[in-house]
């Protein structure tokens, strides 16, 4: 069977998708004539199953994070990500978030009159960062001009490039006193469920930041309300919570040493761009038997 390219389903995506696969010089067909399938709609994993047939061997999902779809990885069949495709924006977000925090601008921004002074300098500080990924290969680049100490923990110890340190996240307990700033940019496995404990923030400086652009689940959130309302850290800048949306009368909306971002990091509108770049260049390496980008392990689960 020659190679065919189905996109799936109808939603918003889908038009800009099937022109991405068009610029690969493809036509987009039926998912019953496909052997690969590009699938645009990541809230509606459900309809997902019934598309797959045995003559399909790649399968490309439109997020980093492929939680909802974790149960239908089979080994039959090449799987691909978002993984990296928002890496960009992500980072730069993150950066700001480490900013704000430092300067304490979500405190300010709730002041209803003339305020103390509050705040420290990024230039020079300990950055600690989990995850060896696209986000924290962009976001590298950012923290450079600050002259940060950085140190990047992810699973082996190879070096990072540009990072000063590297270490294992079983190491994490060692690096954490030291930490300015701690910057969650990994995959979110039953390995790192809750990485972020009670015990993990008690080691941090009283004075230190904690930024998630990851996954809400890398926090216990109850020993993070404590902490913050304890003032035993900094504070606490979130892109993502668990659950999400995050309820309303959270203590987190109204402390004021914790910002709050409905995980718009990456919104739909800037990714869609991103990952129609990365379907132009897998197809055009479906079609050259070459290797594809973003490939997922289906046994790490990402």
């Amino acid at each position: 069977m020659d190679k065919a390219i189905a996109v799936e389903p109808e939603c918003w995506r889908k038009t800009k998708l099937m022109a991405a696969v068009e610029a690969a010089g493809m036509p987009v067909v039926p998912a019953s004539e496909a052997t690969a399938l590009i699938w645009a709609d990541p809230q509606n994993p459900e309809a997902f199953p019934e598309l797959l047939h045995d003559e399909m061997d790649w399968v490309q999902l439109p997020y980093a994070g492929i939680g909802p779809f974790l149960h239908m990885l089979d080994n039959d069949r090449l799987w691909t990500c978002g993984k990296g495709v928002y890496a960009q924006p992500v980072a730069e977000a993150a950066l700001g978030m480490l900013l704000a925090g430092f300067r304490h601008l979500a405190g300010y921004a709730r002041e209803t009159t003339w305020a103390a002074p509050v705040g420290q300098n990024l230039h020079g500080a300990n950055v600690v960062i989990l995850g060896g990924g696209g986000i924290t290969e962009e976001l590298m680049p950012l923290l450079a001009p600050f002259g940060c100490h950085v140190t990047v923990l992810r699973r082996t110890d190879a070096a990072f490039p540009e990072a000063d340190a590297t270490r294992t996240l079983a190491e994490l307990h060692q690096v954490l006193p030291h930490a300015d700033a701690v910057i969650l940019a990994l995959s979110l496995t039953p390995e790192t469920q809750g990485v972020i404990g009670r015990a993990e923030l008690a080691l941090m400086k009283d004075t230190a930041w904690i930024i998630n652009v990851a996954r809400g689940g890398h926090i216990d959130h109850s020993a993070l309300v404590a902490a913050l309302e304890s003032r035993s850290i900094g504070g606490a800048a979130l892109d993502v919570t668990e659950p999400e949306p995050l309820p309303d009368g959270h203590p987190f909306w109204t402390l004021p040493n914790c910002l709050i971002t409905p995980h718009v990091a990456n919104t739909p509108e800037m990714g869609l761009e991103l990952l129609a770049k990365r379907v132009t260049q897998n197809v055009e390496r479906y079609l050259a038997g070459q290797e594809l980008l973003g490939p997922v392990d289906t046994h790490a689960g990402y």
